[in-house]
């Protein structure tokens, strides 16, 4: 009877386990952090948003938003409805093609709105804005020349993007941003960890995805102030 309890009790913290790691990767998924790390932006390192006040902020929200994650979101909609994909998770690789070429074209958008305003009753993106998204748009480009031979992690590339973001902060922000940073390095770990115990990616998979978000972030900054 015990051996049949801690198999049942090991089911149950299976399952509960899997339910987190779901709820997880739905949070943390690829297409909102974008949108996301703006917001922990703004509200992080708001020496950086010096002159954005709320107007500015609402502006930008539905610009990031809208671009890079309700017409991605869209893009795979129609794309599964049409048949071109097989389902809007994007298991297999093929899948990935398609929707990633959008992606880059919604990133690349946003980035040129980003680094072109030139309208002075219009909110200029800060500095800080300018290398997320420029890491946003070349992450993703090294992401479609990776799938093409073999799968990442998406999760984990957008989760080593968010890192490389607080890294760069560390790098140019008057403030401390230390313990921002631990706790990033913290969530990070949480969805590499979701995405292994749903067995969606191998370790391996996993950390490539990281180490493309970090670097394209850390690439888009020495470009920007190169």
């Amino acid at each position: 009877m015990s051996d049949i309890r801690k198999t049942e009790q090991a089911g149950t913290s299976s399952s509960a386990l899997r339910i987190l790691a779901n709820i997880v990767s739905f949070v943390f998924h690829p297409v909102f952090m974008p949108t996301v790390l703006f917001v922990i932006l703004f509200f992080l390192a708001q020496s950086s948003f010096v002159g954005m006040d709320s107007r500015g902020f609402l502006k930008w929200f539905a610009r990031i938003g809208y671009i890079t994650m309700l017409i991605p979101l869209i893009i795979v909609f129609l794309l599964k409805k049409l048949d071109f994909i097989q389902s809007i998770y994007m298991h297999d690789p093929k899948d990935r093609i398609i929707p990633l070429i959008g992606i880059m074209i919604m990133y690349f958008w946003i980035y040129h709105v980003a680094n072109s305003i030139s309208d002075p009753k219009d909110v200029p993106a800060p500095f800080i804005l300018k290398v997320m998204l420029l890491g946003n748009f070349w992450g993703i480009i090294l992401l479609f020349i990776i799938n093409i031979f073999f799968k990442l992690s998406m999760h984990t590339s957008a989760a080593g993007g968010f890192l490389g973001v607080m890294i760069v902060l560390l790098l140019t922000n008057p403030v401390n941003m230390m313990l921002p940073l631990f706790v990033s390095l913290i969530v990070c770990g949480i969805i590499g960890t979701a995405r292994l115990l749903l067995g969606a990616h191998k370790p391996a998979e996993v950390w490539w995805g990281y180490a493309i978000g970090i670097l394209a972030q850390l690439a888009a900054y020495v470009y920007i102030t190169w």
